[in-house]
Order: structure tokens, then C-alpha cells, then sequence
């Protein structure tokens, strides 16, 4: 198991009010990636523990791209994966952020 952690800097915080949101499950042999609006607006750290080695610089691209496009800042996200692409893992963190984005009831 490797585990990777990215602090990025972000230039949007993320919208909505959740408190937090979880997206995918890592038992079906994809990745889960649980959202926690709890840092400062302008911070996003993302910790992951994936069960495929060797591929941080693949990850940072996927990191970077994601913090780029999409309302990240406020956000610490923890991802848990199963061998997911690279493709998957975009989808999630974009799944995951259009979750945390609603208003919470």
C-alpha cells in the first residue's frame, strides 16, 4: 500500500454548505473518495492510499488537473483506491465535489 498526500492551492473554495460527501466504494475494485469542507478556503489536501505503486507523478498530474477545474479550496479529501484509472479518478473527485456543492438540509 503507498500512500501519497498533495496539499494544492486552489483558486475557488468550494461552493454549497455539506459538510461532507463521499463518492464510489473500494470494494467493488474501483476507489472511494470521501470530501470534508473542514480547512481554510484557499488549501486542498488530498491523501491517498492506493494499492498500485510507483505511480505519484501519474496522480499529481490527476491532482492538479482536478484543483485546476473544478471549486476545491476548503476541501481535504481522502482517497482510497482499488487500481483505478486515471479517467475514474477524475470522475469521482468531480462526482465528489458536485455532491458537496448542494446545500445541506
Amino acid at each position: 500500500m503507498e500512500k501519497l498526500s498533495f496539499t494544492m492551492k486552489p483558486s475557488t473554495p468550494a461552493t454549497g454548505t455539506r459538510a461532507r460527501a463521499i463518492v464510489g466504494v473500494v470494494a467493488s475494485g474501483n476507489l472511494e473518495v470521501l470530501l470534508e469542507r473542514n480547512l481554510p478556503a484557499n488549501i486542498c489536501i488530498i491523501d491517498i492510499a492506493t494499492a498500485a505503486r510507483g505511480f505519484a507523478a501519474v496522480w499529481e498530474a490527476v491532482i492538479e488537473d482536478f484543483v485546476t477545474r473544478r471549486p476545491a479550496g476548503g476541501l481535504h479529501i481522502s482517497i482510497n483506491d482499488g487500481g483505478a484509472r486515471p479517467d475514474m479518478v477524475s470522475l469521482r473527485l468531480a462526482q465528489g465535489v458536485r455532491l458537496i456543492e448542494e446545500l445541506e438540509a
